[in-house]
């Protein structure tokens, strides 16, 4: 039997859930939020939707935190999001004061839970999520580089003509402006992302990946991405979950790797039921690693500035 909760049950924790209930990934499916009626209500709707499909998964809603007893994973989404220009780092003592709040509430129910961490700013909310809840660092991970990976393929496929399945690639560093597309990593058919594109189009992609967040919150003009953010969280928890061999990038604890510590990052991590089994350290660039250490003294002076909240 297997259980994830989902703390927060806006557009993010609601398309999540239903993500998680329509692939079929576990056995039941908790949303806590503090509204509580209409955490019910789009609990109560995802359920039924399980019937269209035959699904036996069970998906219950509320505000009390009993619901989340036995889960394996704890997702946190809950938080505000950006508005139209807003940077991600723009809502940081808001989300700080959320956080701290959930964390001591989730760890009272569930102690041995992974925590799967998706509140901006993603690395300083993980960091904050670490410490406050006490947990040992490889069971608290950071949704990021799964996102920015998926819209960085999707970028691709656009722009090649060709499947993201037919697509490797990978972005690091901090979920923000300072993230690290890596296009000499990237392959299309098996062939260097180099060999398919120019480097016109290369550089045009990486820009509009870097700011793919931002992009949609213009669009919306109220409020943030969800569809995408919802299909990067099952990725994430698929790998947790199944102890999948293939690595995923996630913000995880480094104590050395790529030459930074103390800080949660956007790397490349084999997962598994107990959190990050191993950060994967893959060969970069001069040039590469030091934009990854840049996104990373970046994300450094951004827990630094909790520490004064």
């Amino acid at each position: 039997m297997s259980k994830i909760s989902i703390i927060g049950a806006g557009f993010v924790g609601a398309t999540a859930a239903y993500v998680l209930a329509m692939k079929d990934l576990v056995d039941e499916v908790a949303l806590v939020d503090i509204l509580a009626k209409p955490t019910e209500g789009k609990a109560l709707d995802i359920y039924e939707a399980t019937g269209v499909f035959g699904l036996d998964v069970k998906v219950k809603g509320g505000d009390d935190y009993a619901l989340i007893d036995g889960s394996d994973v704890v997702v946190i989404t809950a938080g505000v999001p950006r508005k139209a220009g807003q940077s991600r780092d723009d809502v940081l003592a808001i989300n700080a004061k959320i956080m701290k709040d959930v964390v001591a509430k989730v760890k009272k129910h569930t102690p041995d839970a992974v925590l799967l961490i998706v509140s901006n700013p993603l690395d300083a909310m993980t960091y904050l999520a670490a410490k406050e809840s006490g947990y040992d660092k490889k069971k608290v991970i950071g949704m990021a580089g799964t996102l920015d990976t998926t819209r960085y393929k999707t970028f691709i496929s656009e722009k090649a003509s060709v499947s993201p399945r037919k697509i490797d690639a990978m972005v690091l560093g901090g979920h923000g402006d300072l993230m690290v597309p890596l296009s000499r990593h990237a392959f299309v058919e098996g062939k260097p992302l180099s060999k398919v594109l120019d480097a016109e189009t290369i550089t045009a992609i990486e820009e509009r990946t870097k700011h793919g967040g931002a992009e949609i919150v213009k669009l919306l003009g109220n409020g943030s991405a969800y569809f995408a953010v919802g299909g990067a969280i099952y990725e994430v928890l698929h790998a947790l979950l199944t102890d999948s061999d293939k690595p995923v990038p996630v913000s995880a604890w480094l104590t050395g790797q790529y030459g930074l510590q103390d800080i949660f990052l956007g790397v490349p991590c084999l997962l598994g039921k107990d959190g990050v089994e191993k950060v994967v350290e893959l060969e970069l660039a001069d040039d590469e690693l030091a934009a990854l250490q840049h996104s990373g003294k970046s994300v450094k002076e951004l827990t630094q500035e909790l520490e004064k909240l």
